[in-house]
């Protein structure tokens, strides 16, 4: 029997099969040994932004610092102890800005901006076709109105809680803004403004105006209030979600419609009795001020009236001290200085008794007044 075509050539084939497989698998390895190394070399490398942190996961579990957790952290102090028992979160390890950094292919990289944000207050991540587009924010007051908020907040993410931003809540930013626009409406329904002080000896009004305020004016007059409270209660958001408020800054609160004009009426006259009792208390002040002047003034003039006088006794009763009769002498050339400028003199005739003088309601002269009253009294 002789060999056919295809016996004769088929040993030729298996021996041109059994070389490419020996020449493509070392060039199979040697293109994976490759990709892998172009891999880790180009992939496996990173760099963190100076407003950037990172936390790296080994196997999807963050690297972290021993048992330290959130608790210990001074943040951790504005949770109520009910909240402390919730929101512990283990401390794990933050990479600086800086690189570039290595990792493997196991490991991932988790990077958070740490700049501070600026959001609306009626700004919603999940729906931002809500709250007017985004733009107001609706609350009720106390005394059951619907208001118009506008404003702005202001936070960061808290180094030192990356924890809880990244694993601890899903959709941190939708999160925290649902958490500070409920505290700030339940803020704002419970809003009471301070009781003025009242003066000393001044009685308590009676009636709804003894009460404290709770009125939109109220609230547009304790904005700055107002947003102080919020950052006071806020004050735990680092410790529960990673985020840290720092400003809460309402710059409008805009009534219903249907009661603006009464609103605006109540401003006027508001202002009106404001106006009027600043008036009156400037009056009353002017006054007083006036009056205190001319008390000075009097006094003053009293003052320089009586200082002659007082200068006039001290020179007399030094000159009754320097020696006996000098007194005498000063009163008798007085008396001839003052004849001399007389126009008319009065002199007791020769045996003519004097009249006799009525005697003096006031009390007992000093002995020098006695005898300046005696040397002038034979004039």
């Amino acid at each position: 029997m002789q060999p056919t075509i295809e016996n004769a050539s088929r040993p030729g084939v298996e021996g041109l099969t059994g070389g490419v497989g020996e020449a493509v698998l070392p060039g199979v390895l040697l293109g994976f040994v490759l990709y892998l190394g172009v891999r880790l070399l180009l992939r496996g490398f990173y760099t963190v932004d100076q407003n950037e942190r990172a936390v790296k996961t080994v196997f999807g579990r963050a690297q972290r610092l021993g048992s330290s957790s959130t608790l210990e952290l001074p943040s951790a102090q504005a949770l109520r102890p009910d909240e402390r028992e919730r929101y512990v979160y283990p401390q794990v390890a933050v990479i600086p800005p800086g690189g570039p950094y290595f990792r493997w292919p196991w490991e991932q990289v988790h990077k958070v901006n740490i700049a501070t944000a600026t959001m609306n207050l009626a700004y919603d991540p999940d729906s931002p076709e809500v709250n007017e587009g985004g733009s107001r924010l609706d609350a009720v007051t106390k005394d059951h109105l619907n208001t118009k908020i506008v404003g702005q907040l202001r936070f960061r993410v808290a180094e030192e809680n990356l924890y809880a931003f990244l694993f601890g809540v899903k959709g941190p930013i939708a999160h925290v803004m649902g958490y500070f626009v409920s505290i700030l409406r339940q803020r704002i329904a419970s809003f009471e403004a301070p009781a003025r002080g009242l003066a000393a000896g001044e009685d308590a009004p009676l009636g709804l105006g003894a009460q404290a305020g709770v009125s939109i004016n109220d609230l547009r007059k304790n904005l700055r209030e107002l947003n102080d409270r919020m950052e006071q209660d806020c004050a735990s958001s680092s410790a529960r979600y990673g985020v840290q408020l720092d400003a809460c800054l309402i710059t409008g609160i805009d009534p219903p419609d249907e009661v603006e004009s009464a609103l605006a009426a109540i401003n006027t006259a508001h202002n009106h009795v404001s106006s009027e009792l600043s008036l009156a208390h400037a009056s009353a002040d002017q006054r007083i001020v006036q009056s205190k002047r001319a008390v000075e003034i009097e006094t003053l003039k009293v003052q320089a009236e009586a200082e002659p006088l007082r200068a006039l006794s001290r020179e007399l009763a030094a000159l009754d001290a320097s020696g006996p009769g000098t007194l005498d002498a000063y009163v008798r050339n007085l008396r001839l200085s003052m004849l001399g400028r007389a126009r008319r003199v009065f002199l007791h005739a020769e045996g003519n008794e004097p009249l006799p003088t009525p005697p003096d309601p006031r009390p007992d002269p000093s002995p020098m007044t006695a005898r300046l009253g005696a040397a002038g009294g034979g004039r």
